[in-house]
């Protein structure tokens, strides 16, 4: 096999891959060869979409578009130029840790009063105050994927009364129940805290709209680590602006969030610059993700996280 793949960490720097593929580095400048020689384009992480889709109308001998995203939901949009047959692959089981961590840490600064207790520190302030703990609490996981397991898997020592767990069909798992989108609006009145983990289709665009967070009881934390444009917007900030919830927001709509947009200022909101995915856990795990990927493709078995095949 003399095919090229393109990858977005140096070949030398990931161990095991297979051989047979001519490996390229590429990571958003120059093209390193001739994009309609490349069979596999690993699309490089945390770039901005024209550069990431910059290569894509000229590969014509492409046959796999492989993410280190979990979320495909921008590069699926740019497969109109591919040939038919190509596959594309999302990064399923890469961000899990990361996520997860991020979610957790999210929930507890909220809860906590992480937030106050900073700015207080730059005022130079002693000033406690009693807040709420994560233990006793009902936290419901609304997308119970790799990663709302993940989460769940890091809530359990913290001595949470309830998970609630939630995805699009119900089934079961060996931690419980996991229930169906529609019995939303009878749980979401027992979650003190509500955390985000599904990914952007058209079925959960806007699914956090002012009937729902009304549902949520006073009091209640959302946490968002899916996408942002799962959250109304304007209807998050009425809800966190009465202070009847508050808010914890790793992604939003817009995003990035301009500067002077109120949720900056919003009581109760906590907000982070989309690093869910970001954090030393990532190479790690996507270089062993590109390893199996790659191996797999050249003994010709099946890829593993398949999103979708254009042309089908």
């Amino acid at each position: 096999m003399t095919d090229d793949v393109w990858l977005p960490i140096p070949p030398e720097e990931i161990k095991g891959l297979p051989e047979g593929p001519n490996y390229l580095f590429w990571d958003g400048g120059e093209f390193p060869g001739d994009p309609a020689e490349c069979a596999v384009y690993v699309v490089p992480y945390m770039k901005p979409l024209e550069v990431r889709t910059r290569p894509l109308e000229a590969m014509t001998g492409l046959h796999v578009v492989q993410t280190l995203t979990a979320g495909v939901d921008d590069i699926s949009g740019a497969l109109d130029d591919v040939p038919p047959g190509v596959q594309l692959c999302n990064a399923r089981g890469v961000h899990d840790t990361s996520t997860a961590e991020l979610a957790l840490t999210l929930t507890l600064a909220s809860l906590r009063g992480i937030p106050g207790f900073v700015r207080a520190q730059e005022e130079g302030r002693w000033q406690g105050e009693f807040r709420p703990a994560l233990a006793d609490r009902n936290v419901l996981i609304l997308g119970y994927g790799a990663i709302g397991s993940a989460i769940e898997d890091r809530l359990v020592p913290f001595e949470v009364e309830r998970v609630i767990r939630v995805a699009r069909s119900r089934r079961t798992t060996a931690r419980g129940v996991v229930h169906p989108l529609t019995e939303l609006p009878r749980l979401l009145p027992e979650a003190d805290v509500v955390i985000l983990a599904t990914p952007l289709t058209d079925e959960t665009r806007g699914l956090v709209d002012a009937a729902f967070l009304a549902r949520m009881k006073d009091g209640a934390l959302l946490v968002n680590i899916a996408r942002g444009p799962v959250v109304d917007t304007d209807a998050l900030l009425s809800e966190v602006e009465s202070g009847r919830l508050t808010a914890a927001l790793d992604v939003t709509d817009p995003e990035p969030l301009p500067p002077g947009h109120p949720l900056w200022r919003a009581p109760g909101v906590l907000i982070t610059p989309h690093v869910g995915g970001p954090s030393s856990a990532f190479r790690p795990r996507a270089e062993r993700l590109l390893v199996d990927q790659l191996t797999r493709f050249v003994n010709h078995e099946p890829l593993r996280h398949v999103v979708l095949t254009t042309g089908v």
